[in-house]
């Protein structure tokens, strides 16, 4: 079964995402707008909202043109364009050169720092002062608030000087920073927030100790808190404010890089249910800050067992099955913000139905029927369906779900999908492929291979024996002369094939290692056998040590079919050994596995 961890390992890897305004021409800043260019630039990030007029629309006449050498004289052959002689301009344009050289180029060290502290807090300390004197008169305190924005973008420099963020903390200046989030002017605190992103941007290279200097401050001077209550203020009918939310949602990702701040994220009082009620927003086409806050809802579900707890009970797997249930025939448009976020939906489903908890409410939503009718009738949401009934059936809490399964006649659903036909030019394995046909070949072959294994596994591990479910089961594998063994032997082979050169070269790889280096690389040669398909190869070999185990035509079936090519019982108990020497008791669920194997392999 593929692990949650996998499941998000590409997104840990992206580019850094950028937001796209949605152009109006027409719609006005709000009052207390300061900055006249109305923009919340940072470096390398685009601009949260596109001025409609260039930079060149400055107060006062148009300056002269540069002076070229095919501008035209005037008649008398004295002036050059601008009105000024030739020489003059000469000596002028010396001076500025003159002078460029010999500026010196700023130093960004302490100094900088606790200075730049200094006039950061005599900003906010003026800013405040006048609005408080001249509540019911803007102008009087608009100066003092613009001075205060461009205080706030100069802190972008700071993102490429990481090594000074452990002393920007010092400073207090981060508690400051933080405060202004509450600032009654709206845009001041959507800049505070994308100055935040900024910083705090996994492409900053920041050392971890650097990174969790600043971010411990912030923490420390409720960020969390401070950010929710601006979701809360933000209009996102309004540009800037649309804007703020995507900001503030970046910086919500960025923090839930770490557990532990994901978990102090997802158990805020207001932040999940906000979530909560922003992905079930009506819109259409859906947009890019109701794609990002499934996103967000994902990781923060992936990251901690206290948020997936959490979220269950705000009832949040009915609605997210409310929510998929629009695309159990209908696909969302290829390649759209639509897309990512339905796979985001997915995602946060899975998370929840690995715990026990979630299986239940899972099984109360009607998950299995939604799946059920998704695995026959869907095309986008087949792969993605069989995931999470993958999911839902595994560990030891699975049994409820397996039975529902049958009782919802699930059975011929899955193995007809097993036993698809493929066409005369296909590769036998090929056969799955077109079940996800948005997906790479690899990606296909991981995500409804290895989960119609591992619901097959689920199915004969947790049917309590003797049972009508565990007898329906196992009728349908003896089906027509036990077609469905004949194709996971051909399955085996397959994965086989795949394996066996990688673990040839890791074999001749250890020869050349001492004892110690041999310890230090078997994960790492672990990993590289079950990316070749060891996982699938093993889940095969515990289905057909239960198919021996449970029926005497299916063992004699299985042997017959390992003799065609000289191989017998030897294979399937060599793995189910593997599997068990690899267990470690203490994780949860692994001492029931161990002795599942153990008695598998008394009759192989």
């Amino acid at each position: 079964m593929t692990s949650v961890d996998e499941l998000f390992k590409s997104a840990s890897g992206s580019s850094k995402r950028k937001f796209e305004p949605v152009q109006d021409p027409n719609e006005l800043y709000k009052a207390a707008k300061t900055d006249p260019n109305g923009d919340v630039k940072g470096k390398g990030k685009e601009p949260m909202v596109e001025d409609d007029m260039e930079d060149d629309d400055e107060a006062g006449p148009e300056l002269p043109p540069d002076f070229e050498d095919d501008v035209p004289d005037d008649e008398e052959g004295r002036f050059f364009g601008g009105g000024m002689e030739q020489k003059t301009a000469q000596a002028m344009q010396y001076i500025d050169q003159q002078e460029e050289d010999e500026a010196a180029p700023e130093k960004f060290d302490t100094t900088w720092v606790r200075r730049f502290a200094l006039n950061f807090e005599k900003k906010i300390s003026k800013n405040a002062e006048l609005r408080a004197k001249f509540e019911n008169d803007p102008q009087k305190f608009m100066a003092s608030e613009a001075d205060l924005d461009t205080e706030i973008k100069g802190l972008s420099i700071l993102s490429e000087h990481p090594e000074l963020y452990e002393e920007f903390a010092k400073m207090g200046c981060v508690g400051s920073l933080i405060s202004l989030l509450a600032h009654e002017n709206a845009d001041i605190a959507i800049d505070v927030v994308q100055i935040i992103s900024e910083l705090t941007d996994e492409d900053v290279e920041a050392q971890q100790e650097q990174w969790d200097a600043l971010v411990n401050a912030m923490m420390d001077a409720d960020l969390i808190e401070l950010l929710t209550s601006n979701l809360s203020r933000l209009d996102e009918k309004v540009d800037t404010d649309r804007a703020g939310v995507y900001y503030i949602l970046g910086v919500m990702e960025n923090l839930a890089s770490q557990t532990t701040l994901a978990e102090k994220i997802g158990q805020d009082a207001s932040i999940l249910p906000w979530i909560l009620s922003r992905i079930q927003q009506k819109e259409s086409p859906v947009t890019q800050n109701k794609q990002y806050s499934a996103e967000i809802l994902a990781i923060l579900l992936q990251s901690s067992s206290k948020n997936r707890e959490r979220f269950i009970g705000l009832d949040g797997i009915d609605l997210i099955l409310q929510l998929l249930s629009q695309y159990r025939k209908r696909d969302p448009e290829k390649d759209s913000d639509e897309e990512e976020y339905v796979e985001n939906l997915f995602d946060c489903l899975i998370c929840l139905v690995d715990e026990d908890s979630g299986k239940d409410k899972f099984i109360e939503a009607e998950g299995i029927e939604l799946a059920q009718i998704m695995l026959k009738e869907g095309k986008f949401s087949k792969p993605r369906a069989l995931r999470v009934l993958d999911h839902a059936f595994g560990g030891i809490g699975g049994g409820p779900a397996c039975e529902r399964l049958i009782e919802a006649a699930g059975l011929r659903t899955v193995f007809g999908m097993f036993m698809k036909k493929v066409r005369k030019t296909q590769h036998p394995i090929q056969a799955y492929l077109s079940l996800a046909s948005n997906l790479t070949p690899s990606q296909q072959e991981g995500q409804n291979i290895e989960h119609l294994l591992g619901i097959f596994a689920s199915l004969l591990r947790l049917l309590p024996g003797g049972s009508a479910p565990r007898i329906r089961t196992l009728a349908k594998f003896m089906e027509k002369d036990y077609e469905k063994i004949g194709k996971l032997i051909k399955l085996r082979r397959e994965y086989a094939a795949r394996v066996s050169p990688v673990e040839q070269a890791i074999e001749k790889e250890r020869k050349s290692y001492s004892k110690e280096d041999q310890e230090y690389m078997a994960g790492e040669w672990l990993s590289r056998r079950l990316d070749s398909g060891l996982f699938s190869l093993q889940t095969i070999d515990v289905i057909l040590a239960w198919l021996i185990a449970e029926d005497d035509g299916a063992k004699k079936k299985v042997v017959a079919l390992l003799a065609d090519r000289d191989e017998d019982l030897s294979l399937v108990r060599g793995t189910l050994q593997e599997q068990l020497q690899g267990l470690d008791e203490g994780e949860p669920g692994q001492k029931d596995f161990k002795d599942m194997l153990s008695t598998l392999l008394q009759f192989v």
